[in-house]
């Protein structure tokens, strides 16, 4: 009970920041927003906290027990990769000149600041809760690292072409939605592990985008910077040649 009430003073320090901000230099209208903004990513934390601690160990392996029977001997590493699907389309999209919401420097240094707030708190949350994985491999299973980051590249693409791209913008959910199951899937996670990591994931992401960090910092503000994307051929091989000019 005592890792679960640190957990808790975490998740709530995060969430009355955000809202001091609010109070400070927004509207009603935009501290309502940031609300409802919210309700999906803590609603994933308290999914995964009353899997993991209301149905007690034996719930919680009950539904592993399941899952693994439906799934028997199943193994993939695709789970390695599909978690980088989403920032991999963002700058693809760049690359061809999709409009969004801030320039290729910027969405890095976005991504760049809450990927490391994320697996910050998600390393802090490892250490702390020493849970065992459902396979015993170690005792770092909670929260799912792997879901966390593939959710905040599936935000960072999100929040960047939401207004622009409503396809684009909700395809990498798609792949951090599958790079969870398939923890679950390899046995390398509880269920209650992948539904908080993807709150977390989603709610450092929402509040790097709400306070903006380093807003005014880029030195490439001023330089003109130019792409070219080609196709190649080569030796009965097909490839994609892309020149970036600052």
């Amino acid at each position: 009970m005592k890792k679960l009430f640190l957990f808790f003073t975490l998740v709530s320090s995060i969430l009355l920041y955000g809202q001091k901000d609010s109070i400070a230099s927004t509207t009603q209208k935009n501290r309502t927003s940031f609300l409802k903004k919210s309700i999906v990513p803590f609603s994933l934390i308290g999914a995964g906290l009353v899997v993991n601690y209301t149905t007690g160990d034996i719930g919680k392996v009950h539904l592993q027990e399941n899952i693994q029977n439906q799934f028997p001997d199943f193994h993939s590493n695709a789970d390695n990769y599909l978690l980088f699907v989403p920032a991999i389309t963002m700058y693809t999209a760049d690359l061809f000149h999709v409009k969004s919401k801030n320039d290729p420097f910027t969405q890095t240094k976005y991504l760049a600041i809450a990927g490391l707030t994320n697996s910050l708190i998600t390393l802090g949350l490892k250490y702390t809760f020493k849970e065992e994985r459902p396979n015993g491999k170690d005792n770092h299973s909670f929260p799912s690292g792997h879901t966390s980051n593939a959710f905040v590249m599936a935000t960072v693409l999100h929040h960047e072409f939401k207004d622009t791209n409503t396809f684009l913008a909700y395809s990498g959910y798609l792949f951090a939605t599958t790079t969870g199951v398939l923890r679950v899937l390899n046995n390398e996670h509880w269920v209650s592990d992948v539904l908080v990591g993807a709150g977390i994931g989603i709610l450092v992401t929402d509040l790097v985008y709400r306070f903006e960090p380093l807003k005014n910092w880029n030195p490439f503000l001023n330089k003109k910077i130019s792409t070219l994307l080609s196709p190649t051929f080569s030796n009965q091989k097909v490839g994609l040649y892309a020149n970036i000019r600052f």
